[in-house]
């Protein structure tokens, strides 16, 4: 698989220059390159430990001239240690971050990850609290969503990779709008944004502007990463173009009409079962803008009102005008993952996460 008709986001917001607020957002933060500012734990004395439920073994973080390093170390009288370097950052930090470290040419997962709603470094999500763990592969598909390019040497689940350097942190431009060498080809000559012609007839070959395709393939484009890590990948990770069906890129797990589905992870599932999709034409990007920073769950209450009206809520009554400051809280109220589970000195931490489930949950979620 080759990528030379990708041109990175240097390139896209050289001319889009109104877009640069993407590079604030957490999807462009969702990768990135070890760091004084992109490491969040603290390395400072008695912040830098990590107890667990074994007495005999604690994590030790440290900040070295040569990088940040993660230390298990068990036992006593003669303690044994073992240590890796942080080579790359997973998360945003809206809610945590998890580390990776190379081995050669495969990637594993670090066993202490940071919180940020505790402020504390804890044990990976899954990792065992009572032994040392630093055996956890990560596959190309854990990375498709967590950056924007790294070149795979191995089978779709094996964590081989053929050049260290070949990693592009961050969600870039071009995962949802496919390749752009040609579009930036076409317009070298155009000084700004403002002045590229209208498009031609051709233009969607060069560029895929998601808002303009079908219904279905603009969920999917979005589902690429919010409808589960899927059941088995059908070609390479990052080989994904929006605009095609996803169904030949993965197979996506489909859950039972009945079953529950965690708040983690699969947004798309939860959203599809909301009467509010299945009785209107809205996408992801009804609600959601990626080119900004959206933080102000009250500010989302405009899309609902544009089909609601105040007096049709039940809490109207009780609430009056003031039930259009925030719907969302009320109809997608943050609930406790079970897919994310963690612990921090022997007591188990689990993230509060907005649901996509879209419907009345009753008096407790007012």
């Amino acid at each position: 698989m080759t990528r030379d008709n990708y041109v990175g986001d240097e390139k896209c917001i050289s001319c889009h220059r109104k877009y640069e607020t993407y590079l604030t957002t957490a999807h462009h933060f969702t990768s990135r390159l070890p760091a004084e500012k992109s490491v969040l734990g603290h390395f400072s004395d008695k912040k830098n430990v990590l107890e667990t439920a074994n007495p005999g073994l604690f994590y030790r973080m440290d900040a070295r001239a040569d990088g940040f390093y993660e230390t298990s170390v068990e036992g006593s009288a003669h303690p044994a240690s073992h240590r890796e370097r942080i080579d790359l950052v997973i998360g945003s930090g809206r809610k945590g971050q998890t580390y990776l470290f190379w081995k050669g040419l495969r990637l594993y997962e670090l066993p202490v990850s940071y919180w940020t709603d505790i402020d504390q470094w804890v044990n990976s999500p899954g990792y065992p609290d009572d032994y040392a763990d630093f055996a956890r592969p990560v596959p190309p598909r854990c990375l498709e969503c967590h950056a924007g390019y790294i070149e795979s040497a191995g089978a779709l689940t094996e964590n081989l990779y053929k050049r260290k350097e070949s990693f592009v942190p961050g969600i870039s431009c071009e995962i949802c709008h496919g390749p752009g060498k040609e579009h930036a080809a076409r317009y070298a000559s155009t000084p700004s944004a403002s002045e590229i012609p209208p498009p031609g007839p051709d233009a969607e070959t060069a560029i895929v502007n998601p808002a303009k395709l079908a219904r279905e393939r603009q969920i999917e484009v979005c589902a690429l990463c919010h409808a589960g890590i899927g059941v088995r990948p059908l070609a390479p990770a990052f080989s994904y173009v929006p605009g095609r069906p996803l169904k030949d890129h993965m197979e996506l797990q489909r859950p039972d009409p009945e079953g529950r589905i965690d708040v983690h992870g699969n947004q798309v599932a939860l959203l599809e079962r909301s009467r509010c999709f299945q009785s209107s034409q809205m996408t992801c990007a009804t609600c959601h803008n990626v080119h900004v920073v959206q933080r102000d769950a009250a500010a989302f209450s405009k899309q609902c009102l544009g089909c609601h009206k105040p007096e049709s809520c039940g809490m109207h009554v009780k609430l009056g005008a003031s039930i259009v400051n925030n719907c969302v809280d009320c109809h997608m109220p943050k609930q406790q993952s079970n897919a994310i589970v963690s612990s921090a000195n022997g007591r188990t931490v689990q993230p509060l996460v907005r649901t996509h489930w879209i419907k009345v949950y009753g008096t407790a979620a007012h």
